[in-house]
């Protein structure tokens, strides 16, 4: 069962991990288990990614992020942890 105190992962994930379905399989993986947050490219070529919820889960969600969608390649990943801000569903943002 999932630890129910709420974190807050703010993720950098650097590698080839644009234009190989990475945020569509982050957003999936992530409803999945029911965290919230977003993700995003970056014009550096990296992905940007927050995750919202209970502690395991968005644990589950950063460990998940260092091999991501199948066809990624992922060199890094640089988490930050912070106070939940009330992140609600789960979304791809352009």
């Amino acid at each position: 069962m999932s630890d129910s105190i709420r974190s807050r992962a703010h993720v950098y994930v650097s590698g080839h991990v644009q234009g190989v379905y990475y945020r569509a399989t982050t957003r999936d993986t992530a409803r999945d288990l029911g965290v919230d947050g977003w993700v995003k490219n970056l014009s550096d070529g990296r992905v940007e990614a927050v995750f919202e919820g209970p502690r395991d889960d968005v644990e589950s969600m950063v460990l998940w992020c260092h091999d991501g969608s199948p066809m990624a390649s992922v060199d890094d990943v640089d988490v930050t942890y912070e106070d939940p801000k009330g992140e609600s569903g789960f979304r791809v943002e352009r």
